[in-house]
C-alpha cells in the first residue's frame, strides 16, 4: 500500500507538492506508445454525502480493449482549493490502482502534470507516488494561454507559462476543441502526446478517460443509492 498523509491545511499541502516536486523524474522517455497497457484513472464527488469515488481501467494499448477495472470509495477530506485538488483525489486514486489484478503500464490522468502553476498537479504526484509512468490530459487549459491549433487531427501548439512550455493544446479529432496534454512522470511530451492521439481514436478524449469516467460514475450512483 502507497502511504500517503493527508496535510493539515493549505500551506502545508504547498510545501508537500514543493518537496515531492524535485522527484518527479523528467528524462526518460516514456513507454513505447501503441504497446503494453494503459489505464486511465477518474474520480467523481458527491460533497453532499462527502463520498468520492475512483475508478482505473486497463486497456490494452493496441486494441483499447479493456484488460482490467477497479473502483475505490472514500471521503472528501480536503477541501476545494484550486492549484490543491490532488489533495482531494489521491486516496482514492491510489486505493483504486492498488485494487487493480494487473500491472498499470502507463497512466493517464483527466487533469494536468506539469501544467500547474508550482509543476505539480495531479499526474506528477501520482507518478512520484506510485513510481509509475504518468501523465495528464485535461480538457481545458487551466491558467496557461496557447494558440489554437490548425483544425486538423494532430495539430498542437505550445500551452506556455510565459516563456515556458509546460504542455501542449492538441488537436486529437478534426475541427474539436483540443485536449491540453502535459508530462507528469517518467515520460516526455512528444510521448504523451504519442500515447493520447492513439487513445483518443474516435473522440476528443481518450479512450482511457471515456472508460475511467463512465465507471467511476456509475460507481458513485451505487454508492449514494
Amino acid at each position: 500500500m502507497t502511504t500517503f498523509r493527508m496535510p493539515a491545511d493549505e500551506a502545508e499541502a504547498r510545501a508537500v507538492q514543493d518537496v515531492l516536486r524535485a522527484r518527479v523524474v523528467l528524462d526518460e522517455p516514456g513507454p513505447q506508445p501503441g504497446t503494453g497497457r494503459v489505464t486511465g484513472v477518474d474520480v467523481a464527488y458527491d460533497d453532499e454525502r462527502d463520498v468520492v469515488v475512483a475508478a482505473a481501467v486497463v486497456l490494452d494499448a493496441a486494441t483499447l480493449q479493456v484488460v482490467a477495472e477497479s473502483t475505490a470509495r472514500g471521503r472528501v477530506s480536503f477541501p476545494y482549493v484550486p492549484g490543491l485538488l490532488a489533495f482531494r483525489e489521491i486516496p482514492t486514486v491510489l486505493a483504486a490502482l492498488e485494487a487493480l489484478p494487473v500491472d498499470p503500464g502507463l497512466v493517464v490522468c483527466d487533469g494536468y502534470g506539469r501544467a500547474h502553476p508550482r509543476r505539480f498537479g495531479l499526474a506528477s504526484h501520482l507518478g512520484v507516488l506510485t513510481g509509475l509512468a504518468v501523465i495528464g490530459v485535461a480538457k481545458n487549459p487551466f491558467t496557461f494561454r496557447y494558440e489554437q491549433p490548425g483544425p486538423r487531427r494532430g495539430d498542437f501548439t505550445p500551452l506556455m507559462d510565459g516563456d515556458e512550455v509546460v504542455g501542449r493544446a492538441l488537436r486529437t479529432q478534426d475541427a474539436t476543441k483540443p485536449v491540453f496534454v502535459s508530462v507528469g512522470h517518467r515520460t516526455g511530451l512528444d510521448n504523451a502526446c504519442a500515447h493520447t492521439m492513439l487513445l483518443a481514436r474516435d473522440f476528443r478524449q481518450p479512450e482511457t478517460t471515456r472508460r475511467a469516467d463512465a465507471l467511476c460514475r456509475a460507481a458513485l450512483r451505487e454508492a449514494v443509492a
